[in-house]
């Protein structure tokens, strides 16, 4: 790597150009201690790019031991302005040795031994495709089949769906390789190329949908759209970080355990999971038919009910009401405490209720009987094909199929003996109530979240989204609250079919105060 060389305005402050060019060698050497030295440590540190702002000088730490290295490069210009005896401004354009170029803006402050940037704005080569995000794109590649209510949208489809002239990934590289084209669409993504939409690529899964992270470890980690520094949420995580950055206008995902609903509550999006059954599922790949279910996140309220429209025809004179709203106190205690006050401040008038009062078990009971049944389907589903390619799944995906496979068959047997009463107990206690929750136990985890962490805000979702998905009802987050911020979603759950009143009361909220507009008898 050639030494930096100023190309124009006053001559740079002594010592300026020298601190450029050892942070360009640990940019090129990935030294993440030279890295970190190179910024102020200040919880004002800020650095942009076109995956967000990073504020702080630790969350800018964490982005940088989760990147990797750069491409090889070299500074072909440099600009400096002196803004005082310690402040300086550099502009510097980067020539990348496989071509294209990039642009970066910094500002530069001597503390008492050395310069260091105190603010960055950084202008990547432009990418020809986020394979993070995307495993396939066209413009489109498939155009709408008729018009409707998604006239002119686009969509991100979740690598479970079938795509005519496409194979079926599912996250994993191997079952790529080893899928023939689709010779038709999926239902649920002809309903939307009928009702106009086209479709602009097919999205990144965690590995068969078996997570709840976002991580892949084959394809990466698509990024967060509302914080870069934290993990975007799964299984739907490309579709939703499509959606976030504005690639697409729906993203058709699907969710067994919350895999739509945390997505859009870690990156401020909507995301519906319907009515168990109530979007035809013909040509998804299952995880566990028990609890997979269609849905998608969008940006606003109104899109995600025209995609619901152009998939579920809607009867205003038959459709029920999302019922009268109570806070369950269980769900509630579940979040962490900073979850808890930012959702009282918004809804801790409405009454509270718990599982005794509606007649359904306690949460630890409805995660297990969820675990137990998904993994017992996921093996059935995946089980021959994963034994038969040792080391195809990664690590984490990998021991969640074993553990699922290793379950104890008595635990198995007795947990499918009692879903379908308690599916029942959950659905009955449903009828003419909306349940109001904060979607996830807090935000998003860090990027650099451990394992061991990453699996305690696992047990501790799937604690709270567990109730939607034993009870096969519909359940809708949304964009409304704020921890440390980064977004939590505010969820609505509500009894069976009462899917697109759930969007619109939630909508109502967001936009005139929770709890306005309650049916009949609501405290």
């Amino acid at each position: 790597m050639s030494a930096a060389r100023q190309t124009g305005g006053p001559t740079a402050p002594a010592g300026l150009l020298e601190a450029l060019d050892a942070y360009e060698r640990a940019l090129a050497d990935d030294d993440l201690a030279a890295l970190d030295d190179a910024f102020v440590r200040s919880p004002g540190t800020l650095r942009g790019d076109d995956r967000g702002l990073l504020v702080g000088h630790e969350a800018i730490s964490a982005f940088r031991g989760t990147r990797g290295g750069i491409a090889p490069r070299h500074l072909s210009r440099v600009e400096v302005r002196v803004l005082a005896e310690d402040l300086a401004l550099v502009v510097s354009v980067s020539a990348f040795r496989d071509g294209g170029s990039g642009l970066q803006t910094q500002l530069w402050r001597h503390d008492a031994d050395a310069w260091r940037i105190e603010a960055a704005h950084v202008t990547g080569r432009p990418r020809p495709l986020d394979t993070t995000v995307w495993r396939v794109v066209g413009d489109p590649l498939l155009p709408p089949t008729g018009s409707g209510p998604l006239d002119g949208a686009t969509v991100a489809v979740k690598d479970l769906y079938a795509v005519a002239g496409h194979r079926v990934g599912a996250g994993n590289p191997t079952h790529l390789r080893e899928s023939e084209p689709a010779t038709a669409s999926a239902a649920a993504v002809t309903a939307l190329l009928d009702a106009g939409a086209s479709i602009r690529g097919i999205a990144r899964t965690d590995e068969f949908a078996y997570a709840l992270t976002g991580r892949n470890e084959h394809h990466g980690t698509p990024p967060n759209g509302a914080d870069p520094s934290r993990v975007p949420g799964g299984s739907s995580s490309g579709s939703a970080s499509a959606v976030r950055s504005g690639a697409a206008d729906v993203g058709l995902g699907t969710d067994t355990a919350g895999s739509l609903r945390i997505p859009a509550s870690y990156q401020g999006l909507w995301g519906l999971r319907t009515t168990h059954g109530l979007v035809d599922r013909a040509g998804l790949l299952p995880l566990a038919p028990s609890f997979d279910t269609v849905g998608w996140l969008t940006r606003d309220a109104d899109t995600l009910v025209r995609a619901l429209d152009a998939s579920v025809p809607h009867d205003a004179d038959r459709a029920p009401e999302a019922g009268v709203p109570v806070v369950l106190a269980e769900l509630l205690a579940a979040a962490d405490p900073a979850t808890q006050d930012a959702f009282s401040a918004v809804a801790g008038h409405l009454p509270v209720v718990t599982l005794d009062d509606l007649g359904i078990p306690p949460l630890d009971d409805l995660r297990d009987l969820l675990r137990l049944v998904q993994g017992a389907e996921a093996t059935a589903a995946h089980g021959v094909w994963i034994a038969a390619r040792p080391g195809a799944l990664g690590a984490v995906v990998g021991q969640r199929f074993a553990a699922a496979a290793a379950n104890p068959p008595e635990l198995v047997d007795g947990a499918r003996d009692r879903f379908p009463a308690v599916r029942a107990a959950v659905r009955a206690a449903l009828v003419g109530r909306l349940l109001v929750t904060p979607t996830a136990p807090g935000p998003a985890p860090s990027l650099t979240a451990d394992t061991t962490e990453l699996e305690r805000v696992r047990t501790a979702t799937t604690t709270m989204t567990a109730l939607a998905s034993v009870g096969g009802v519909p359940s809708v987050s949304a964009p409304a609250l704020g921890v440390d911020g980064a977004p939590v979603g505010l969820c609505l759950t509500g009894g069976t079919g009462t899917d697109r009143a759930l969007v619109t009361t939630a909508a109502r909220w967001l936009r005139d105060g929770v709890g306005t507009g309650l049916p009949a008898g609501a405290a």
